[in-house]
């Protein structure tokens, strides 16, 4: 991934109901959602809902898909886990990282 996209994404996330919108989507999975879920979801308006999600796909964060008289929208697994890389690439010069004795408990 390069730089300028990594900025982008970041960029795009940088803001609260996109966030909002992307972990939505990373939750439920492929099997995505309507905008009209998501408002209903997050309880926002379908102007502002769509610019977002706009903002979403143009960083390549999101995938849009026609399923008949709708539209679907996906997280982009292999986008998202290509900025994650990006992000930890050479991590702790390529050592194993030492986790904190607060997160190795966590039961996430």
């Amino acid at each position: 991934m390069e730089e300028n996209e990594v900025v982008r994404a970041l960029g795009a996330l940088a803001q609260p109901l996109r966030l909002q919108v992307f972990r939505a989507l990373v939750v439920v999975g492929e099997a995505g959602l309507t905008p009209s879920a998501i408002q209903e979801g997050l309880g926002v308006p379908a102007a502002t809902l769509s610019f977002h999600l706009k903002e979403l796909v143009a960083a390549g964060l999101v995938t849009q898909e026609r399923a008949g008289r709708h539209l679907v929208y996906r997280a982009a697994y292999a986008r998202m886990n290509a900025l994650l890389g990006y992000l930890t690439d050479n991590c702790c010069q390529g050592s194993a990282c030492a986790v904190p004795a607060q997160a190795a408990s966590c039961a996430c």
